[in-house]
């Protein structure tokens, strides 16, 4: 008798938007602020930073900002010495943003690359920020939220970034790293300027993640940023 050849039919992988609708309907909150998350009393980040309430599960981005994107920075093996000998690890720097005002940096380091991705973008999720965007060139005027209001700075050990409002149509001029955090925080249009070792991935990117931040902490007439 000849043998039959059986096909196995494997079930198709899931997605991340199903996987993580999964991970939402089990999750049970550990903190005061995952707890009025899930209850529906918080509804938005920016409630967050009224109450000064910290994010302190990934869980809780993932219910206020449901289309988030994620995006590898740099994976770097790294070893260590113990006792035993040598240890390889790999260590990850990831960027997580939702292009429409959202947007956050982090690391992870594991054994293996899957883990040590996904603890770099839950990380990052813990870091994310709400920006100010605007049309703060004067080539421009358009009153759109495009660009950046005005210009701002920012610092992560030795780099420094400038980010310069941009008229419309001029992109992101910037250095890929950097290019990849506007992106995701929904900078079309912008200058940059910037200083110091920017080879060192997670500094350049927490750098202009920096810049973006202190937009938030000046004051500029109403109308000029949305």
């Amino acid at each position: 008798m000849q043998a039959k050849n059986k096909r196995v039919q494997r079930k198709p992988r899931k997605t991340r938007e199903e996987q993580r609708q999964e991970m939402l309907v089990e999750w049970v909150p550990k903190t005061r602020t995952g707890k009025l998350v899930l209850a529906g009393d918080v509804t938005s980040i920016e409630q967050l930073y009224d109450k000064n309430l910290p994010i302190l599960e990934s869980e809780i981005v993932d219910m206020l900002v449901p289309d988030l994107q994620e995006e590898v920075l740099n994976v770097k093996a790294v070893q260590r010495t113990t006792d035993s000998g040598r240890k390889r690890s790999f260590l990850v720097t990831a960027a997580v943003g939702n292009k429409a005002g959202y947007v956050g940096v982090g690391t992870g380091r594991g054994l293996n690359v899957r883990p040590a991705i996904q603890k770099a973008v839950e990380n990052a999720k813990l870091n994310i920020i709400a920006i100010r965007q605007g049309c703060g060139s004067w080539e421009c005027g358009c009153g759109l939220g495009h660009s950046v209001p005005y210009k701002s700075k920012g610092k992560c050990g030795s780099v420094r970034m400038t980010l310069i409002p941009a008229p419309k149509g001029t992109g992101i001029v910037a250095g890929r790293t950097a290019r990849k955090v506007l992106e995701l925080a929904g900078i079309k249009d912008v200058w940059t300027k910037t200083k110091g070792d920017t080879r060192t991935v997670f500094n350049f990117a927490v750098a202009t993640l920096d810049a973006l931040k202190n937009i938030r902490r000046k004051k500029f007439p109403v109308g000029e940023a949305s």
